[in-house]
């Protein structure tokens, strides 16, 4: 018998409501009295929209290369305490949050949270610039520039993460690729400002980037905002590892980067990518497949270690390229990955995000760190290419788990551990016991692994619409996937698989 899947009308509001003009609609062209028309207006009509409150996050990437890992001023304080200690503290502190992310979580609810990021930052900047004009503080100033600017920027982070974990993957994706070009964009203009400008600057972009942050939450309806959860969930070590091998290479690269006019927030490389994947993510809309971004990253991994070491054909800088342009990919796919588990099953992204980005922070300090010892160590020794090819091994290896995982929704090694008590109501208190009741069923009935998504999402009772928001899939897919799994199930209607199920009438 053949299955039918009703219309359903979709519940709640839509995106277009929060957040502009709904992509899927063409929108109307700019005229005059006349209907003519006006000059560019076709134009701009083809262009994304992209919620200004959502690009603040572009805004704290710049603050970090302008005072501490760019290539802007040379600050006297670095000789005492620089981007080592920096990154330790961030590091510490990630950690720290990870770990009591029940306990302090969700962040965006405490206004201490965003005035202690921001004091953190502007005394760190302070102390920072206080260094160029007092050189002889700059021994006393290193450690609370660091230490203040390593704690501010962990905060700012996890909160913006929080954020972007409120959010569909194709939103995800396009504002945090555009956010990677308006840092880029933040720090070109900077360039040739004296430095009572640069300190100017220095002390407004962390606090327009809180300020961003705050208006991006008050633009989301309160059902979609972040809660609190007692729910446990097992090591995210797929994304983790994934990350950490790439992070490793990016370390080994740094420096080198670093001996250039541009740092990893303004480079070429870390530009280009933003702009492609930001175009691909819009052109082909919620069509777009993800799996794009990380064939992006292996060969350009490969050729920044690999192929042009190897060859010594071309210079330095054209690894350079190649390196930031690959990690910059990846690191938009470990978004996607990161912000939808939370986004799906209301993990908590200070958890998630604590771990991922403290493990990150770690693992390039680790790369760095092997390149000066075999400097000072082995002069002699071809780091590019030995150390290279094992990168370039790692990645592969690495690649072996990203395949294993078909989807972009997909659990990425994070399994629940026992059911959930929401405190707010914001998703349903038994929603890890009907992941873990859905995925029985899709071994049992042998669905494909988009088929346990989608059983996932009605065993929630979404409707059709708002199915093929949340997973991202082409209109009418919804109701094709849902065909199939009654037909495997041989049930005819969600009453029946909510009796399967075992969650009765709510």
């Amino acid at each position: 018998m053949a299955v039918s899947v009703q219309n359903e009308e979709d519940v709640g509001q839509p995106d277009s409501v929060l957040f502009g003009p709904d992509e899927s609609e063409p929108r109307k062209i700019a005229c005059d009295r006349d209907g003519v028309p006006l000059p560019g207006a076709r134009l701009w009509e083809k262009m994304p929209y992209v919620p200004f409150a959502f690009l603040g996050l572009g805004i704290y990437r710049a603050w970090i290369e302008l005072v501490f890992v760019g290539s802007f001023v040379q600050f006297p304080f670095v000789a005492f305490a620089g981007h080592d200690t920096f990154d330790l503290v961030m590091i510490a502190v990630m950690f720290s949050c990870a770990a009591l992310a029940h306990r302090i979580g969700p962040f965006f609810r405490h206004k201490s949270v965003y005035w202690l990021a921001g004091l953190s930052l502007t005394v760190s900047t302070i102390c920072a610039f206080l260094s160029i004009f007092s050189p002889v503080l700059a021994a006393q100033l290193a450690l609370p520039a660091t230490v203040l600017g390593g704690f501010g920027i962990a905060i700012t982070i996890l909160l913006w993460s929080e954020l972007y974990s409120c959010l569909n993957p194709y939103r995800v994706g396009l504002y945090y690729s555009a956010s990677i070009v308006m840092a880029a964009l933040i720090l070109y203009l900077c360039r040739g400002l004296s430095d009572p400008w640069l300190f100017a600057v220095g002390l407004f972009l962390p606090v327009a980037s809180l300020v961003c942050c705050s208006l991006g939450y008050i633009a989301l309806p309160k059902r979609e905002l972040p809660h609190s959860m007692s729910a446990r969930f097992s090591f995210p070590w797929k994304p983790t590892l994934l990350m950490s091998i790439y992070a490793f290479a990016y370390g080994l690269r740094e420096s080198s980067q670093y001996a250039s006019s541009f740092g990893p927030h303004s480079a070429f490389g870390t530009l280009v990518v933003g702009v492609v994947i930001f175009a691909l993510i819009y052109a082909r809309r919620r069509s777009f497949d993800f799996g794009i971004i990380y064939r992006i990253a292996l060969p350009l991994m490969v050729g920044a270690f690999l192929v042009l070491p190897a060859f010594g054909t071309l210079s330095d800088s054209v690894s350079n390229f190649c390196a930031m342009a690959g990690y910059t990919a990846f690191s938009i796919l470990i978004m996607l990955i990161l912000a939808n588990m939370s986004y799906r099953y209301g993990i908590s992204a200070i958890w998630l995000f604590g771990i991922e980005r403290g493990v990150r922070a770690l693992f390039s300090l680790f790369g760095r760190q092997l390149v000066d010892f075999i400097s000072v160590e082995a002069p002699g020794f071809d780091v590019a290419l030995v150390i290279g090819s094992l990168t370039i091994l790692l990645v592969v290896a690495g690649s072996m788990i990203l395949f294993s995982e078909k989807e972009l929704s997909s659990r990425w090694g994070v399994s629940f551990r026992g059911a959930s008590e929401v405190s707010d109501g914001h998703v349903p208190a038994s929603i890890h016991g009907l992941a873990d009741r859905c995925h029985d069923l899709t071994v049992r009935y042998e669905l494909s692994q988009r088929e346990e998504e989608v059983l996932l999402q009605l065993a929630q009772r979404k409707t059709v619409s708002s199915i093929e928001r949340e997973l991202f899939i082409a209109k009418d897919t919804a109701k094709t996937h849902i065909r199939h799994i009654y037909r495997k199930m041989d049930i005819h209607s969600r009453d029946e698989l909510f009796d399967v199920l075992g969650v009765g009438d709510e």
